[in-house]
């Protein structure tokens, strides 16, 4: 008869890397929509809400302009070596909006308020004031 002896393996353990002053990219997200929000409210839009979510996703700004429901993605980068903020608004992304866009007219009972869905480029240059870009009616409602 053969008897195996059982090995005893020795779990390691990763420490996670820290970087000093390197921000989060959820600190990076929320600089972004703070100043995305204040471009956006010097700019004849009124903010009605902030970060709406649903169980299938979220919206970072809800806002009003001259008569429009608008519903805004934020998009934000430290640096442009990886393309655009735009460029990662993908079809999905637009789906995903278009559903909580829905969710959120029912809701509220504003289902004949005319929408629209804008995307928001904040693009963060260090020690500089950040570059922000906003695209209006980037793209149509997606069932």
């Amino acid at each position: 008869m053969f008897s195996f002896k059982k090995k005893k393996f020795k779990k390691k353990k990763f420490k996670k890397k820290k970087f000093k002053n390197k921000k989060t990219t959820t600190a990076i997200g929320r600089q972004g929509e703070d100043i995305a929000a204040d471009w956006l409210s010097s700019h004849n839009y009124t903010i009605v809400t902030r970060n709406y979510r649903q169980r299938f996703g979220e919206v970072d700004i809800i806002a009003r302009q001259d008569g429009w429901l608008v519903f805004i993605e934020v998009k934000t980068r430290s640096s442009a070596r990886f393309g655009s903020p735009l460029d990662s608004v993908t079809e999905k992304k637009q789906q995903q909006l278009s559903r909580i866009a829905n969710d959120y007219l029912s809701r509220n009972d504003a289902l004949d308020v005319p929408c629209r869905f804008d995307v928001v480029s904040v693009l963060l240059h260090g020690d500089r004031p950040p570059t922000v870009d906003v695209i209006v009616n980037a793209f149509e409602y997606i069932e």
